[in-house]
């Protein structure tokens, strides 16, 4: 005999109403989120125009019906697509994702929380593009700022404990919740409507990490989060016309989200809302690489140097050791063939090989021109990864979060080299006096590579002024990068 289920509806889940809470109540009041914030905006702005130079990714973008055009809808930056805030959210997602370029947050799960700028972007400036002829005020950049801010928290307190990556799920997951949360928001949704909205946005079913994983590597990575945060702002757009939620979507036993997806456990959290991971978040300034390679990269193009110095060659080279952390190994340390460029730049064997050939690491260098010289290949056989328990310990501690990895290098007559070691890459909170000129400098070489010199001294004029930044309306602020 089966036991009484009640029917009652109980109260909404502690996650969901906390999250409603912090996106409806919360102020922020760092001015280090908000400076980080303008350089993280710029910066995943720039990896989208980068983005653009790939058919790969261009053959996604643009409406679903050809020749779509959305009066009032929000523009694609670096394009001339104006579209639905869903399809542009998918559009701008994409580009920004596409070459793995764009920031990273690292804890139990990691990702990339300016993925949100997709679902922000797009729906601030739909909301903007409507209002404006409506007589109303369109959002200025500073609530894109904001927004940014609370969603990069929302993903990356909900990562700092708690591992998807472990029981199979992509962390695109929250991407979507947390779009889902801001964005509803922006739109002018209640408590309620987030609280509903975001229901909707666990019991999804959620994406698996198999396209990120050899064998089956592939480049849905690099469309995944376009394709979460723009189902967040439908998601928020249909919570909005009153689409009813789901209190329990998390805790309902047998069929929420802990039973079915999380292997029966709750989520665990760290510490409460606030500004913490836009203040801590990593910046890929130097290398479009998976973050956990980046060290090891600014490694290898050292030890590049120092070859040279001494006359040798990376066919000199005998055996290369990685001392690096765990979550390394689990992700990127990969042996035998590699498929396309997604497979590349997840293989820490490749990122390292690179450099030490070439002295570089671009985009381009995961293409099949250059993947094909088989001297990679070679290098590649004579790279071997160890964990140093210290550095993983390091990786999770909230006060360090390091990201280390030491190279050696034996050459073939015999002479072993000293260790090259770097704990934070250039994108660290601890280096980002040093850091932020160099982004500013990539995002300058972006902008280049899309628009003649008047348009991008316009661009950046505004965007390297805070003041001037933050009280822009959002539409006039897209409408300079539309070519």
């Amino acid at each position: 005999m089966s036991s009484h289920i009640s029917n009652v509806r109980p109260d909404p889940d502690k996650v969901l109403t906390d999250i409603a809470d912090y996106v409806c109540n919360y102020t922020v009041a760092s001015q280090e989120a908000y400076d980080t914030a303008r350089h993280c905006l710029i910066d995943t702005l720039g990896c989208g125009l980068e983005a653009l130079g790939y058919p790969a990714c261009t053959k996604l973008l643009g409406p679903i019906v050809p020749g779509t055009v959305v009066p009032h809808g929000a523009k694609v930056p670096g394009t001339q697509f104006q579209l639905d805030p869903v399809q542009a959210a998918f559009n701008i997602g994409a580009m920004i994702r596409w070459l793995d370029f764009n920031d990273t947050w690292l804890a139990a799960e990691w990702g990339h929380p300016s993925d949100n700028l997709g679902g922000i972007l797009a729906a601030a400036d739909y909301i903007s593009r409507k209002a404006v002829p409506e007589g109303r005020k369109p959002l200025t950049m500073k609530d894109v700022l904001t927004a940014m801010i609370k969603a990069h928290e929302i993903q990356g307190v909900l990562a700092l404990e708690n591992s998807y990556n472990r029981v199979g799920l992509d962390h695109v997951v929250l991407v979507k919740v947390a779009t889902t949360a801001v964005v509803t928001q922006m739109l002018g949704g209640s408590r309620e409507e987030v609280i509903n909205a975001v229901s909707n946005a666990w019991i999804d079913g959620q994406s698996l990490r198999t396209y990120r994983h050899s064998p089956n590597t592939g480049s849905r990575k690099s469309w995944a989060a376009g394709d979460a945060t723009a189902r967040g702002v439908r998601l928020s757009l249909m919570a909005l016309k009153g689409e009813m939620g789901y209190p329990s979507a998390l805790t309902a036993k047998t069929w929420g989200f802990y039973d079915v997806l999380f292997k029966g456990n709750e989520f665990k959290f760290q510490r409460p809302y606030g500004s913490y991971v836009m203040e801590h978040v990593l910046f890929k300034i130097s290398f479009p690489a998976e973050f956990h390679s980046q060290t090891a990269v600014e490694c290898a193009m050292t030890l590049h140097g120092k070859l040279k110095a001494i006359g040798k060659t990376a066919d000199d080279i005998k055996k290369i050791s990685i001392r690096t952390h765990e979550a390394a190994i689990r992700i990127i340390d990969k042996k035998g063939p590699l498929n396309n460029p997604a497979d590349r730049d997840h293989c820490i064997q490749y990122m390292v090989a690179v450099p030490l050939l070439f002295g570089r690491l671009t985009a381009a260098d995961y293409e099949d021109s250059v993947a094909n010289d088989p001297r990679i290949d070679a290098l590649r056989d004579k790279i071997e990864c160890s964990e140093d328990k210290q550095f993983t310990k390091d990786y999770h501690d909230p006060e360090k979060r390091s990201i280390a990895n030491g190279l050696t290098v034996e050459l073939k007559d015999g002479t072993k080299m000293p260790e090259v070691m770097v704990e934070y890459p250039i994108g660290h909170r601890r280096r980002r006096k040093e850091g932020m000129p160099v982004l500013v400098e990539k995002f300058k070489t972006n902008l280049a590579r899309r628009f003649p010199s008047k348009q991008q001294k316009s661009i950046l004029d505004v965007s390297l002024d805070h003041a001037a930044l933050g009280a822009m309306p959002v539409n006039e602020y897209v409408d300079l990068f539309v070519i």
